[in-house]
């Protein structure tokens, strides 16, 4: 996103007090800050590849890189042992894509174009596919409090869990592919059309796309590393920054962009890059890190709170609602505002200390 470009002067203030032994929170917030663009030029990058490569190997490019900022982001923190605060950010980031993004969408597009219609059996298709992974993700979280304290089978239940997620997400993006070609205003999940405007050659395009990952890899140590010191200044828990902070800083140049599609009514468009990012954490970002993190000596088990279970379930089934009835209005946008608004200060309130 140009518009958000500026805030790149972030970059070299968060590697200046990294190196200099500064003050965390300024490396936290400059770090923080940092991130938003290069996920946003990230994704510019990989959208025109997409582009040049053709829809099926693009929408594969879209649905590896299209959550890379926040991958990053949570593989440092697998790498410290925060543990917990990688499984809030999966919660938060579907949470923030469900309530969030599409409260804010349906919002602006209601003010600005009044009753907005889409495609029912393909949005429908996506809300089905976020209640399936809401179950992949909750079946693990319940059954784990029967199994524990054998660890051992905890394990092998959340690595059998995220294959079959991984399976289910491979299967959805094949029929996407196969099934008929994407417009303008449609996209299967984790796949987006690319956004016109870009003269970004195929060549300049992966330089970008390789400076902007080492640029987030950078930033996000730095975060990772601040976020304790950090969180005992601010009166935070490691859960409240996980499951709130880190989703919203990895996935702003998204939400921008939903939000600019649903204003200019392509409203298919718009619930699909909510829907389709929200299905991407939960059916192949959380599964990935799951494997990844046996990789890295602190194994991840899909097994989250009952809170975080509530605010999921009651997410998903509210999104399937305005969602299947094929049309949008800004008061629905609001109520979907007012629900995460709510569920924000109740994690903010949690007294969940790590």
């Amino acid at each position: 996103m140009k518009s958000l470009r500026w805030l790149l002067i972030f970059f070299p203030i968060a590697l200046v007090a990294e190196l200099a032994h500064g003050n965390e929170l300024i490396i936290f917030a400059a770090s923080a800050l940092a991130i938003i663009p290069l996920a946003g030029v990230l994704s510019e990058a990989t959208e025109v590849l997409a582009e040049k490569t053709g829809p099926r190997i693009g929408g594969l490019l879209n649905a590896t890189l299209g959550n890379a900022a926040e991958l990053i982001i949570t593989l440092f923190a697998i790498q410290a042992g925060l543990l917990e605060l990688v499984r809030a950010s999966i919660i938060g980031s579907i949470l923030g894509n469900l309530l969030l993004v599409m409260g804010l969408s349906i919002l602006a597009g209601g003010l600005k174009n009044g009753l907005q219609r889409f495609d029912r059996g393909h949005i429908g298709l996506d809300a089905t596919l976020t209640i399936l992974a809401v179950i992949a993700i909750s079946v693990p979280s319940i059954f784990n409090a029967a199994i524990e304290p054998d660890t051992t089978r905890v394990e092998e239940l959340s690595l059998t869990a995220a294959a079959a997620m991984l399976i289910i997400y491979v299967l959805s993006i094949v029929y996407s592919l196969r099934s008929k070609q994407p417009e303008a205003t449609e996209a299967g999940p984790g796949i987006q059309p690319p956004r016109a405007g870009s003269r970004w050659s195929t060549r300049q395009a992966v330089g970008v796309l390789a400076l902007a990952t080492i640029g987030i890899v950078l930033m996000s140590e730095f975060l990772v590393g601040a976020v304790e010191p950090v969180t005992k200044v601010l009166g935070f828990s490691e859960f409240f920054v996980g499951i709130i902070i880190v989703p919203i800083i990895g996935n702003v140049a998204e939400h921008i962009v939903a939000m600019q599609v649903a204003v200019k009514n392509q409203m298919d468009l718009s619930l699909s890059i909510a829907l389709g990012s929200s299905l991407q954490i939960a059916l192949f970002v959380a599964p990935v890190l799951v494997f990844i993190s046996l990789l890295m000596g602190h194994p991840l088990t899909l097994e989250f709170n009952g809170y975080e279970m509530i605010s999921l379930t009651a997410a998903a089934v509210i999104a399937a609602f305005v969602s299947l009835d094929g049309e949008s209005n800004w008061l629905e946008g609001a109520m979907l505002l007012v629900v995460y608004a709510i569920v924000a200060l109740a994690f903010f309130f949690l007294p969940i200390k790590m």
